[in-house]
């Protein structure tokens, strides 16, 4: 990202950005930084597009289109899937797109094998939005609370992180509860996040699986429960679900292999604090149990494709299932 910086501080664009990965803080940080940098607040000059079924000879056209009274047009394309299908036509658009314009792309996922990715990186710059580890996170975090008068120690960081997961937009969101919450104190507390800190969706699905494996369905049922209160769709706790019991299984088999925290968490591209939770959670359970419900989930998903369950009794039917 500082190729990002460096260009948005010295007002010299490409001609073509991508921001790309699973955190979506800082894609909309930095897309919003780029259109203050390239366009300021000029709407003449600026085209916005989101969604599947772009109309590619729409965006040429206007990016063909001389800039209104100023020196560059910016055209922002965001989650259109673009780089996961045939974009030929704009492929060989880009190579001769006028220096007039500006075109950021903003998506939540990539093929860095397709042609668009390729041309990209060429021409101008690709950056991958990566979850943040757990240090990066403390010193973002502590750094928006000295901001505001507010002074955390490590310990307590380590109660917010823990609760709120490694979601930069749900970590801003409660930092802004427990900058409130603390009006006319300037020391934020374990009792502070305890207080008002919201246990974030995650937290809870990794407690609904040592629940499930430790066989105690009424407390992972509870927890299903909070979740559909949540308004959480059954299919995406059930993806949760299976993505924790992977992540239990990749983490059972490197720590098998003798490597420690710091090493898995790279290995898996983990917050270290994560691989941390997960590794006392991978020795309770052996390597058949965890394989188990890794499978249960796959069928489970298939039952509720073929029309053969309905999602939430699916779900329903997985906690309860016993081995």
């Amino acid at each position: 990202m500082q190729t990002l910086n460096q260009d948005i501080k010295n007002r010299t664009f490409r001609p073509v950005y991508l921001l790309y990965g699973e955190e979506r803080y800082l894609k909309s940080s930095y897309k919003n930084r780029m259109k203050e940098a390239v366009i300021g607040d000029d709407t003449m000059n600026f085209s916005y597009f989101e969604g599947k079924g772009l109309d590619l000879d729409e965006v040429i056209r206007l990016a063909d289109t001389m800039p209104f009274f100023a020196e560059r047009r910016l055209i922002i394309i965001e989650d259109s899937g673009l780089f996961k299908s045939a974009a030929d036509k704009l492929v060989e658009y880009l190579a001769q797109m006028p220096d007039t314009v500006c075109l950021l792309f903003v998506e939540s996922e990539v093929d860095k094998r397709s042609r668009l990715f390729k041309r990209v990186k060429d021409l101008g710059y690709a950056a991958e939005m990566t979850r943040q580890d757990a240090s990066q996170l403390a010193g973002w975090a502590g750094a928006i609370l000295k901001k505001d008068g507010k002074k955390i120690t490590g310990k307590t960081m380590e109660l917010l992180l823990d609760m709120t997961g490694d979601d930069m937009e749900n970590i801003r969101m409660e930092l802004a509860k427990l900058v409130s919450y603390t009006l006319g104190r300037d020391v934020i507390t374990d009792d502070d996040v305890l207080a008002v800190c919201t246990v974030h969706v995650t937290n809870k699905i990794f407690d609904m699986v040592t629940a499930i494996v430790c066989r105690r369905p009424e407390k992972a049922m509870d927890l299903y429960e909070d979740l559909l209160a949540l308004k959480e769709p059954p299919m995406r706790i059930l993806f949760l679900i299976a993505r924790q019991f992977n992540q239990l299984l990749q983490v059972k088999e490197l720590m098998g292999k003798g490597l420690d925290k710091k090493a898995i968490a790279a290995r898996l591209k983990l917050p270290p604090f994560v691989a941390g939770k997960i590794m006392p959670q991978a020795r309770q359970f052996s390597r058949e149990q965890i394989l188990s419900y890794v499978k249960l989930c796959v069928d489970t998903e298939e039952d509720v494709k073929r029309g053969r369950l309905q999602d939430r009794l699916a779900v329903e039917l997985l906690i309860v299932k016993k081995y």
